[in-house]
């Protein structure tokens, strides 16, 4: 039986091991590190729930995935740290070699329809939303999930249930945040693909100007559109995703001082303080975590 969020590979056969793994009533929750010799490819699918899947060590750099079923098979999307995959729905994932470690969390459907009332509409717009999840509140939940997969203490139980229970408030607000924002005006899907790829293709940070000439529109535009689309502003999303570059960088073992001229930082202690203040670590803690992590 497939882990949930864990694709089934094209080739190469990726290793896996759990790590930690605990049960709830509607939930299913699993740390698991993958040890990928070649490039993989495969399918995701759960006919009763949904899927979370959030990295804990820095995603590989081209992970790509798309809805075949709904999109065609040629667009496939940048994977974000958190992805969602509602039940019924087939994700195609695409991804490099190398060695990952995430939280793997299924939640059953009727968790989530209670919420919210009704079963969600998941158009194709919000199933785009769902492949990056920046939001901070289901972020900040998750990692209190993998903390109890990792270590579980007095009342574990209850615990799981009430996180369980938080976590599927903020995936329907998410969900239903998202609906409205494709009923009141966001980014087309294009323009989105391609701030992501000025950003993925050059380390150096963005302007908004640059931006904004990209996607054939004006600043205030862009500012406006944007926040509707993502959910926060773009210099946050910017500076979010220069510091994903830079996790990797560090993951693969580039120098503080290489990474912070090669991200147009004037100096490493001026890269140092906002990688700090955006991951709440220094550089050198991060790759020291980064590598236990790996190493279980």
């Amino acid at each position: 039986m497939t882990a949930p969020g864990q694709a089934a590979p094209a080739s190469g056969q990726p290793r896996e091991i759990i790590d930690a793994e605990l049960t709830g009533r509607a939930l299913e929750a699993r740390i698991v590190r993958y040890d990928i010799p070649a490039p993989t490819g495969g399918t995701l699918h759960d006919a009763h729930r949904y899927r979370i899947n959030m990295c804990l060590t820095p995603r590989p750099l081209q992970a790509r995935a798309g809805y075949p079923e709904r999109w065609g098979k040629h667009r496939l999307d940048r994977l974000g740290d958190i992805f969602l995959i509602p039940p019924g729905e087939t994700l195609q994932v695409r991804g490099e070699s190398g060695k990952q470690s995430s939280l793997l969390c299924a939640i059953d459907r009727s968790a989530i329809d209670a919420v919210v009332g009704r079963s969600l509409d998941w158009t194709d717009t919000l199933l785009g939303a769902t492949l990056d999840i920046t939001n901070a509140r289901i972020r900040n939940l998750l990692f209190r999930l993998t903390e109890e997969v990792s270590h579980p203490g007095f009342a574990s139980d209850s615990m799981v249930e009430a996180l369980t229970g938080e976590l599927a408030v903020e995936i329907a607000r998410f969900c239903l945040e998202a609906e409205e924002a494709t009923l009141i005006g966001g980014l087309a899907s294009w323009r989105l693909r391609l701030i992501d790829e000025r950003i993925t293709d050059n380390t150096v940070a963005p302007s908004l100007v640059e931006l904004a000439q990209i996607c054939n529109l004006s600043v205030r535009q862009l500012t406006r559109g944007f926040r509707t689309s993502r959910a926060c502003s773009i210099g946050d999303y910017v500076e979010r995703r220069r510091m994903e570059t830079a996790k990797r960088m560090l993951a693969s073992g580039e120098s503080v001082k290489a990474i912070a001229f090669a991200m147009g930082y004037a100096s490493p202690s001026s890269f140092t303080f906002a990688f700090r203040r955006a991951v709440g670590t220094s550089p050198s803690q991060f790759r020291q975590r980064q590598l236990r992590a790996l190493d279980g």
